[in-house]
């Protein structure tokens, strides 16, 4: 079914310093030129299609007839109506689907794959992130869709990759956090009060992963100017956590030294954790020898900077045991807004251990223009089935600015968060079928 958008203006959009609305007068997105099919759900697909999406990309999201992308329901939380009352539209879903047009197709129906293929005819780019094999069914794995459309990047993104011998398991982040060892450098060490292996806040392995794909596909596109044809891309989370682990993964396979779990504590720079303050807590970042001493002096204690034990970083991380008990006794004795103040014209790197409440209130936050408003789509037929109306009642949404800054081609802020087939009807009349054979497709429940 088609849900179509009334013509409402944006209301009052807090835009991204560099970010426009498609009603400002602004160049094209740097993208604008590709249409991207998006068969992925979930997050680590969907951040890469928003990301392409934010950078001018026409990005069509194909979901299943009713159900939706899966986050369309994982909450609380949910997006709150105008009277603050819970919605049935889960805000995980918003994150990551800004700047698309949505679209239900039923693939497992022939007529839905024959759209499939239809609109991959029309496109620059594909992402999916089925089970390894599982769009071969439908006829709609690379191979299939290459011999239709040459220029096609395909883009498969799997929890273990195309090949070896987890290739047909399922992954999701937390498996992959897991497996890749993040979990085991994550956390307080063993003998602390909370002591033990500890995910990331957020599912890193598939935002990352979004990221890489994101980058694998221009790599991609560049490519495609010179030999005139696409290729498959195969992204793995797996691959992914392996590749972030950075400098501990690269400590670990030079040294044969497991590197073990910290807290806020880095292995390699000291001081470089949190300090409790006189009110709570902050982050001194030190990152070399000119900055401890300065923070020395700030502190009023200069002889640590001349004491042979912590003048250089290598002999502080050796003595770290010794120092940090030095230093925590004298961060208690002011607060931390007194020491951001007493080291910020001194070039020590330090700050707040903030909520996501205080995050966003930040001026440097609010400066930059990080925190969007869009209004909804409302639905303009009375006969739309109640559980699809466009975001269960919902009015507006507010999301994270993306954080790529052009100057020439800035992302663009075009289509909120999709209503489930709000542009079902568009897609299918920019295909050539007539309103007939639209009816026709969404009686038979094939869209």
């Amino acid at each position: 079914m088609s849900i179509r958008p009334c013509a409402l203006p944006w209301a009052s959009p807090i835009l991204a310093a560099g970010m426009t609305t498609s009603s400002t007068a602004a160049p094209q997105g740097a993208l604008s030129h590709l249409k991207v099919l998006d068969l992925s759900r979930v997050l680590a697909g969907p951040w890469c299609t928003q990301m392409l999406a934010d950078l001018g990309a026409d990005v069509i999201k194909v979901e299943r007839p009713q159900a939706g992308d899966d986050t369309r329901h994982w909450g609380p939380p949910f997006v709150p109506d105008a009277e603050g009352r819970p919605t049935s539209e889960a805000t995980y879903f918003t994150a990551c689907n800004r700047n698309k047009r949505s679209i239900t197709i039923d693939m497992a129906q022939p007529e839905g794959q024959a759209l499939i293929r239809q609109m991959a005819l029309q496109s620059d780019v594909l992402v999916e992130n089925f089970k390894v094999g599982g769009l071969a069914h439908y006829g709609l794995d690379y191979a299939s869709l290459k011999a239709l459309n040459p220029r096609l990047i395909y883009c498969s993104i799997t929890g273990f990759g195309q090949t070896g011998p987890y290739a047909e398991r399922a992954g999701y982040d937390l498996m992959i956090q897991a497996m890749s060892g993040m979990m085991s450098i994550t956390g307080r060490p063993d003998g602390e009060p909370g002591g033990g292996p500890q995910r990331a806040g957020v599912a890193i392995t598939d935002v990352f992963t979004g990221v890489y794909a994101t980058s694998a596909i221009l790599a991609a596109v560049e490519m495609r100017h010179s030999t005139g044809e696409g290729q498959h891309i195969d992204m793995a989370l797996l691959d992914v956590g392996m590749a972030i682990l950075a400098n501990q993964g690269a400590g670990y396979l030079n040294t044969g030294v497991e590197p073990v779990r910290t807290g806020n504590a880095h292995p390699s720079l000291v001081p470089y954790q949190d300090f409790p303050t006189l009110d709570g807590a902050m982050l001194l970042a030190v990152g070399n020898d000119g900055q401890f001493a300065r923070f020395c002096q700030a502190a009023e204690h200069p002889e640590w900077a001349q004491d042979a034990r912590f003048a250089t970083n290598t002999r502080r991380v050796e003595n770290r045991a010794v120092l940090v008990p030095l230093m925590q006794a004298v961060t208690r004795t002011r607060s931390t807004e007194a020491w951001i103040a007493l080291l910020e014209d001194k070039a020590v790197p330090c700050g707040p251990i903030n909520t996501l409440a205080r995050a966003f209130a930040d001026p440097q936050v609010q400066a930059r223009g990080l925190v969007l408003h869009q209004p909804l789509a409302h639905v303009e037929s009375a006969q739309a089935a109640p559980e699809i109306i466009a975001h269960g009642g919902a009015q507006s949404i507010r999301s994270v600015a993306s954080p790529m800054r052009l100057s020439a081609a800035p992302t663009q802020l075009r289509y909120p968060p999709p209503a489930l087939g709000e542009h079902t009807g568009d897609v299918l009349a920019e295909l050539g079928l007539d309103a007939h054979q639209i009816q026709d497709l969404q009686a038979r429940g094939i869209v």
